[in-house]
């Protein structure tokens, strides 16, 4: 098994940065893929980010240009630096990791972005 625990969301106004950790409880090195996704209120969750072991990235487009994923294995925590917050950008943020075919999730934390 594998727990999740984000931090970094906060309330930022547009134009803004924050950088989003999710820290996991056992090694990254044996995670296959870890994501991020975001959930705006009466939307349905959508994928934001995503990196596999080897490195691999891939961004939704909305996020492009923006956002970056980035892995610390030593530190077994993932980070998604936003940048150029937009209030479009305002959500609940939720970490999953998939490991050895299951799917675990965080508990999500909340980015605000509004003047």
């Amino acid at each position: 098994q594998v727990q999740l625990v984000e931090s970094g969301g906060g309330l930022v106004q547009p134009g803004g940065s924050l950088r989003l950790s999710c820290a996991a409880s056992r090694s990254i090195d044996s995670i296959a893929l870890i994501s991020w996704y975001r959930q705006a209120p009466a939307k349905q969750r959508e994928l934001v980010a995503l990196v596999a072991s080897r490195g691999t990235t891939k961004y939704a487009d909305s996020v492009k240009g923006r956002f970056t994923i980035t892995r610390d294995n030593a530190k077994n925590t993932v980070y998604l630096q936003m940048n150029s917050l937009k209030p479009e950008d305002t959500a609940v943020y939720y970490c999953k990791a998939v490991y050895t075919e299951s799917s675990y999730w965080g508990q999500g934390t909340q980015v605000t972005v509004s003047s």
